[in-house]
């Protein structure tokens, strides 16, 4: 599959993706300038479909095992276009200032853990069921990465805003996803939903940026903010 980056986001991905080394990633063929030559992912089976049809642990386990793949050390170093994590959600401080509500309350949480980052590794920035795909024999691979660096356990909290709003905002369905992250990518459980929270509010401030409803990631934020409470 060939992909010509349109912009600096889709560029830092491309740089990433080649970095990856088809590890837990699609194979980067070739590479030049804008373009990138891709491998296709060409199997059959969707995270998002296994999600909705009763096998949300087993998609959940497997979005883990990819994301450690592409945390693992490689023998080069990363490219130098990685985004920090920290400038990433300059959006939630316009937010916050300009709207308060949800958003200032989430602020401070988001600045406590970019703070005090642990575990910092490369990180895909953008890592869900539809971009994890079913490569056959290579097993599943991930795409379309944004390219930043930052805490691990910053990388699991979009899953938990996907495959759709139904399934992120069925309560008992976030406390089984957390348990499963928690112990599959060895992370606290409490800060785990932390950054679920903190992502689920940049969330809903990139889609007041976008023209979008807010109202769907607020509610993710809202509940696992819930679940944080003793």
């Amino acid at each position: 599959m060939l992909k010509i980056a349109g912009h600096e986001e889709e560029r830092r991905g491309g740089a990433l993706m080649d970095w990856w080394g088809g590890i837990g990633a699609a194979r980067v063929l070739a590479r030049e300038g804008d373009a990138i030559l891709l491998e296709r992912a060409m199997g059959t089976r969707s995270l998002a479909a296994m999600a909705r049809e009763g096998h949300d642990d087993e998609a959940t386990v497997i979005l883990c095992e990819v994301a450690a793949a592409l945390h693992a050390p490689r023998s080069q170093a990363p490219p130098d276009t990685l985004v920090p994590l920290d400038a990433w959600h300059r959006s939630l401080r316009v937010a916050a200032a300009r709207d308060g509500g949800p958003f200032a309350a989430a602020l401070p949480r988001a600045e406590a853990l970019l703070a005090d980052p642990r575990d910092v590794v490369v990180l895909h920035g953008d890592f869900h069921h539809e971009n994890v795909l079913d490569g056959g024999d290579r097993g599943w691979l991930a795409i379309d990465p944004k390219g930043l660096i930052g805490e691990r356990g910053f990388e699991y909290a979009n899953l938990f805003r996907n495959p759709d709003a139904e399934i992120a905002l069925d309560p008992a369905r976030m406390r089984r996803r957390a348990e499963i992250v928690a112990a599959a990518a060895r992370l606290e459980p409490r800060r785990l939903l932390q950054w679920v929270h903190v992502y689920a509010v940049l969330g809903a401030a990139w889609s007041l940026e976008s023209g979008h409803d807010p109202a769907p990631g607020l509610a993710i934020g809202a509940l696992a903010a819930a679940q944080l409470e003793p």
